[in-house]
């Protein structure tokens, strides 16, 4: 495979030709960061006793030429064949392109290459070729000297620079001429890259493979008028730099904007935004494909404390993170309630409350509210309240005794109330009678029995199911009770 100078194309060249072993389809590829295009030409390779009639015939091919510098040149060439077959050149295994040559190079009507001004950049290897539609028929090649006075060497193409990726390949073409013609050769600091019984005339390319590193590369270029150098810089493109002034500008309860300093010379792709809760053991979640240098990150959880870093992007990859900054986000209201709500009863009238935080407090929880009623079907509205601090439990008191009270629990921040627990039901102890007995009434039945009857205290009063009453008697003596009393249970049903 020979490549154009400039890197515009190839040419594939297959010497000597065989049979079997030739005869395909190939196929050229040109390749760019874009995309691909495939194009494919048939070989048939035929022998000499297959050649059909009108097969093209070189009648007379290139002949070996001297000529002085700035002199016309004429390579000669006739080739005959039905049709008549077209005639084009080669030089050292290349297309000779004769549009570009600014009319000092011409193909005459003969087939014959003219060679105007001459430089010694026209010295090479030619060839003729005779295509028509039966095939394609090779001249012998011919060398075209073209003789100069002495001169010192110097570099007709001399190595450019090149940025490449890590990991990247390029080939460094370097060019010297001179009379006698130059060796060159390829060095980079002290070291030699070209074996001295390998030093090419003229042309030698060096190719870099694996690129990891920056480096100087030298072309000497030597003769026996003398020698000279030129370098050629290859740069590894680098990551890019980690970003700079990263800070928080903009706090809410579920979101913080950022803004930071591309801390970058050149420019960069884009960058990718990481986060996490602090003190978290799960990894960063990462944001993606930010533009700019200023972004807000959403669905943050409230009242959080939460570390960011950003990192640049180039055609390279990924560079390495900023510094970490931490912030926390706002608060919010409880968004659940307290969890285990419990009660019990201390006493008849007074009530044990207890109760854990709620698993979503959204920020610093400043007190919980108990909601208690014995209507049921009230709105929340109108139940009583009982407000207590940050602590998880708390006493009611002053309940009525013996009816069953409704409860909920609500924890709030300094932005809000949080939803209440779920209701809990409760009944109150019955307590001690708060009233006697009303219409107390005594009559004699006899001689040595007497009928108390009585009324029940008002319900209000009786503070639970009265499960009976407690007569007391004593006999008077001048009107002053004589003797221990004598206490009789009576139970219900026959109270009263």
């Amino acid at each position: 495979v020979i490549e154009f100078d400039d890197g515009s194309g190839s040419v594939l060249r297959i010497q000597p030709l065989r049979t079997h072993r030739d005869e395909a389809i190939y196929e050229c590829t040109a390749t760019n960061s874009v995309g691909e295009i495939n194009t494919s030409a048939k070989l048939t390779v035929l022998d000499e006793d297959q050649i059909p009639h009108g097969f093209p015939t070189i009648d007379m091919g290139p002949q070996l030429k001297v000529v002085e510098r700035t002199r016309t040149a004429t390579m000669l060439c006739a080739a005959s064949g039905n049709p008549d077959p077209e005639i084009y050149w080669f030089k050292d295994f290349l297309p000779v392109d004769i549009n570009s040559s600014n009319g000092r190079l011409k193909q005459l009507r003969s087939g014959a290459l003219q060679i105007e001004n001459s430089e010694e950049s026209d010295q090479g290897k030619y060839e003729c070729v005779a295509v028509n539609s039966a095939g394609t028929r090779y001249s012998a090649p011919a060398n075209l000297y073209v003789r100069v006075r002495r001169v010192p060497p110097r570099f007709s193409i001399p190595p450019t620079n090149h940025e490449v990726m890590p990991g990247g390949s390029v080939n460094l073409t370097c060019v010297a001429v001179g009379a006698p013609m130059p060796y060159v050769k390829w060095m980079t600091g002290e070291l030699e890259l070209t074996r001295e019984e390998e030093m090419p005339i003229g042309r030698n390319v060096l190719e870099l493979t694996n690129i990891r590193q920056s480096a100087n590369y030298t072309c000497v270029a030597i003769s026996s008028l003398g020698m000279i150098e030129t370098t050629a810089q290859i740069i590894v493109k680098a990551l890019p730099k980690p970003p700079t002034s990263l800070i928080v500008t903009e706090t809410t309860a579920t979101s913080v904007t950022l803004t930071w300093d591309s801390g970058n010379p050149e420019p960069v792709s884009y960058y990718v935004i990481q986060y996490r809760a602090k003190l978290s053991d799960n990894g960063f979640q990462e944001v993606d494909g930010v533009a700019t240098t200023r972004y807000s990150i959403g669905g943050l959880s409230p009242f959080s404390e939460y570390e960011f870093r950003v990192m640049a992007v180039n055609n390279v990859g990924r560079g390495p993170p900023s510094g970490i900054v931490n912030t926390r986000t706002s608060e919010q209201a409880p968004s659940s309630p307290p969890l285990h709500v419990q009660a019990r009863m201390l006493s008849s009238s007074t009530m044990l409350v207890q109760w854990e935080p709620p698993e979503e407090p959204n920020g610093q929880i400043r007190g919980y509210r108990i909601y208690y009623s014995s209507l049921h079907d009230a709105p929340l509205s109108a139940w009583q309240k009982h407000n207590t601090d940050d602590s998880q439990l708390t006493t009611i008191s002053g309940l009525t005794t013996d009816i069953t009270y409704s409860l909920r629990v609500l924890a709030f921040t300094s932005v809000g109330d949080g939803p209440p627990s779920d209701v809990l039901q409760i009944k109150t102890q019955q307590g001690v009678p708060g009233a006697p007995p009303r219409k107390v009434e005594v009559d004699a039945v006899n001689s040595t029995a007497l009928r108390v009857t009585w009324k029940p205290p008002l319900s209000v009063k009786q503070h639970g199911q009265i499960r009976g009453y407690q007569l007391v008697y004593s006999r008077l003596e001048n009107g002053e009770p004589h003797g221990q009393p004598v206490i009789v249970d009576v139970s219900l049903p026959e109270a009263q």
